[in-house]
């Protein structure tokens, strides 16, 4: 009984096979209430690919499943896929773009969908402005991870 319970509380256990595409859409309040919120972003999911929560697509690519509180709240509404990706700040555009991504065979970027930088909002910055003392820039965290990914490219061109 306890490996049962583990198996159905916690997210990344399925007793069931998923898809190639494991969508875990957040359900709770904050994914709820804000931009779109998840029940608009649950609609296109369903709609786009004729499935209901908790069903994977007959050629087996894609699983929706709703989770609870996946940690982003302040980039509502979103998903996690495959247990790894978010994709945040989510729009019934911005979700029918990512499907249409992997049903091509693409990756989509992961992260912010609305093109921001930070956690703004759609307004951008409201309070903080800028020229505080003691509060840094924020980091521009595409140009992080495409400086880490060329820095990993060369050690391993190096090492080879």
């Amino acid at each position: 009984m306890n490996v049962y319970e583990v198996a159905t509380f916690y997210t990344m256990f399925n007793r069931e096979p998923v898809g190639k595409y494991h969508i875990q859409l957040c359900g709770t309040t904050p994914c709820m209430v804000a931009g779109c919120g998840k029940d608009s972003i649950k609609k296109v999911i369903m709609d786009e690919l004729g499935i209901k929560d908790g069903e994977t697509t007959e050629d087996g690519m894609f699983t929706l499943t709703e989770v609870e509180c996946l940690g982003a709240c302040v980039n509502a509404p979103m998903i996690q896929v495959n247990n790894k990706e978010f994709y945040e700040h989510l729009t019934e555009e911005s979700t029918k773009k990512l499907l249409d991504t992997w049903k091509s065979g693409g990756t989509p970027k992961e992260g912010n969908q609305n093109h921001v930088k930070t956690c703004e909002g759609p307004m951008g910055k409201t309070s903080l402005k800028g020229g505080e003392p003691g509060f840094p820039e924020f980091l521009d965290l595409d140009k992080v991870i495409a400086e880490k990914k060329e820095a990993d490219a060369k050690k391993a061109s190096e090492s080879s």
